[in-house]
């Protein structure tokens, strides 16, 4: 069976359309319909059936989704094995939005001219998300932030960064004291679904602040601009990427020890792909020194 039917098959599957699968694939839609079709005379049954504008699998497709995603995971794990100590194949890299400014475009633009076998595939999330697709296997490797709990003995954790957290408040305050701003000012939380926004919430509890909340907002992009729009304050790591764009707002340290994100990598013990993730690794922590 040629795995490159599969591909196709789990792709339109997934987009419910041919021709989004087709763009993903960079190929035409008449070649990934062929393709579709020649599995479905190999294996004898319709996988796929049109519903209007849209591709729905049929009760043989969806049996076969599962153990097709599986058979070609196998398949890249075996052609990494079999490359031993060669830099090839490719490599999926999970990374949270706010941290992305480490692997684009220095990390990837190095990764890309001096390893010419090597393929990056960089998925942005929230580290929730990113840690689950790392024990799920669908990615290999993530930039995100600790867990608040403990690893599992599979997975290896390697730390890039600490980032204190600050009071992000308009420039008119950046003589005040962090927890008097926060108790008095109208307050934009960082979004509680991040791991982020859980540490921020607990240290507030821990100190008794009751903020006077306006809106909780998941990306850190988003609260500085309505800080800067004079909305409120907020409670955020002091993040790499916007240090430049912060023109105009007061980052005020928090007292005595304060709060840290810690940043990092994580992936699981073993993994097929030990070798590109080593060079992966180099390469980012040799491009986060420089900077």
């Amino acid at each position: 069976m040629d795995t490159r039917y599969l591909d196709s098959f789990l792709h339109v599957a997934q987009l419910g359309s041919t021709a989004a699968a087709a763009r993903k694939l960079n190929l035409t839609p008449t070649a990934v319909a062929q393709r579709v079709k020649a599995l479905e005379h190999e294996v004898g049954q319709t996988l796929l059936s049109r519903a209007g504008r849209t591709m729905q699998l049929t009760a043989a497709g969806a049996a076969l989704l599962g153990p097709a995603a599986d058979l070609l995971q196998r398949t890249r794990d075996l052609r990494a094995i079999a490359a031993l100590d060669s830099v090839v194949g490719e490599l999926r890299i999970g990374c949270i939005s706010s941290a992305m400014a480490y692997v684009v475009p220095g990390v990837l633009a190095n990764l890309i001219d001096n390893y010419e076998h090597l393929h990056p595939h960089v998925e942005p999330a929230v580290s929730t998300e990113l840690y689950r697709k790392v024990l799920a296997g669908d990615i290999d490797i993530a930039l995100l932030v600790l867990p608040q709990f403990d690893l599992p003995k599979e997975f290896i954790w390697r730390p890039l960064r600490n980032e204190p957290f600050v009071v992000l408040a308009p420039q008119a305050l950046a003589q005040q004291a962090a927890h008097e701003v926060l108790r008095s000012e109208p307050f934009i939380r960082y979004h509680r679904s991040s791991w982020g926004g859980v540490m921020a919430d607990r240290y507030l509890l821990q100190n008794g602040i009751q903020p006077r909340e306006r809106f909780e907002i998941d990306t850190l992009d988003a609260i500085a601009a309505m800080v800067r729009g004079q909305l409120g304050v907020s409670l955020v790591p002091q993040w790499r990427p916007l240090h430049g764009q912060l023109d105009g707002l007061a980052q005020i340290a928090l007292p005595g020890t304060g709060l840290h994100r810690p940043i990092g990598l994580v992936w699981k013990r073993n993994s097929a792909k030990e070798r590109l993730i080593e060079v992966f690794c180099e390469v980012l922590f040799a491009e986060s020194t420089t900077k």
